[in-house]
């Protein structure tokens, strides 16, 4: 994207041409890293800088340019590069993200208090700052296996953007930002663009590569990780796995009035298999005995069973590919409107 000036007497609009960050004499660590580090925001919104220069590992020939952290509790993997083509960037990040990914939150605090001493802040406590970062003041802090990566140059090669849009739908979470310099007067600029993900774009990429991942393990394992969320007249609940959403499709339908004889017949598939049942007022642990049956298998805490004319019921909470077919059938028995759900993707 283009900028231009605007001369307000003559009306007219002038190109500020491009330059470059060697022509500036602009130089990575001592000028770019070091003007980055101190407003990290401009190209990672949300983190903290934990230290730069790291490479606290074995047999390390590199270091990290900046490693920091986000309120998800990741590390953040920052490179720099003022070259027009980012170089090997990406390969660079990789390595290092893995490298970091075992890192614990006492490396991080440790690292973190050398970087404030090496800046002159020896009295500041390392640990206090990131658990007010992290909004956690007390307790175990476990970092996230999950390391981002933000590649930020003042251009990347077409080799680099494919590489990088491939690895992003592989799972990975690489950011890449584009610092362009640019002379204006007596002044430099820095027109600092998220080129990928574009940001408008974030949230969908997002979504679509998780629904991705889950669609893949569904196929992978069989097993279908979908969550739901449902309303009835006991509330709302949000994130439920698909036995429990069939389990509150059930309880609104046996507190309207509907037999378990009767879901049953609107789920035949199921029809020896849903329900277990014992005569009287039973306890959960008491029904399962009777029965001969696995309380892991049944919703047979007392506060889950179903008591009707005499008869405790405790329904199964096996349910597989025909969960919300099996739901509708039995929304089908109320009246409209009484169960109302959407399908919310795996968490």
């Amino acid at each position: 994207m283009a900028l231009y000036t605007l001369n307000m007497d003559s009306v007219q609009l002038s190109a500020v041409p491009p330059t470059r960050f060697t022509s500036l004499g602009v130089r990575e660590r001592e000028h770019l890293q070091r003007a980055l580090q101190e407003k990290i925001e401009v190209i990672a919104a949300g983190t903290m800088v934990l230290t730069e220069e790291y490479g606290q590992w074995e047999e390390a020939r590199r270091r990290i340019d900046l490693l920091c952290i986000d309120k998800h509790r990741q590390l953040v993997v920052i490179e720099l590069k003022r070259t027009d083509d980012g170089g090997h960037l990406e390969l660079q990040a990789i390595r290092y993200a893995a490298m970091v990914s075992a890192m614990t939150f006492q490396q991080a605090v440790d690292a973190h208090q050398a970087y404030l001493a090496g800046r002159g802040h020896e009295s500041e406590n390392a640990e206090a700052r990131i658990r007010d970062f992290l909004d956690v003041p007390e307790g175990e802090v476990v970092l996230s296996n999950k390391v981002r990566i933000v590649l930020a140059a003042a251009g990347f090669s077409q080799e680099i953007t494919t590489t990088v849009l491939w690895l992003n739908n592989q799972g990975l979470d690489i950011t890449c930002v584009r610092l362009q310099p640019l002379r204006v007067g007596e002044q430099f600029l820095i027109d600092a663009q998220q080129v990928i993900p574009l940001p408008e774009a974030q949230a969908y990429q997002i979504a679509i590569r998780d629904k991705a991942s889950l669609q893949q393990r569904a196929e992978t394992t069989g097993r279908d990780f979908t969550k739901y969320e449902i309303t009835t007249s006991f509330g709302k609940s949000t994130g439920l796995p698909k036995r429990r959403f069939m389990f509150e499709v059930v309880r609104e339908a046996v507190k309207r009035g509907i037999t378990p004889e009767a879901i049953n017949h609107a789920v035949p598939w199921r029809r020896t298999t849903m329900f277990v049942r014992g005569d009287g007022t039973l306890s959960g642990s008491d029904l399962m005995a009777q029965a001969e049956k696995d309380p892991g298998r049944y919703f047979s805490d007392d506060e889950e069973l179903f008591r009707v004319d005499g008869v405790t019921y405790a329904m199964s909470n096996q349910w597989g590919a025909t969960t919300e077919e099996a739901a509708k059938n039995v929304i089908q028995l109320l009246p409209a409107g009484a169960v109302t759900y959407r399908a919310m993707g795996a968490e």
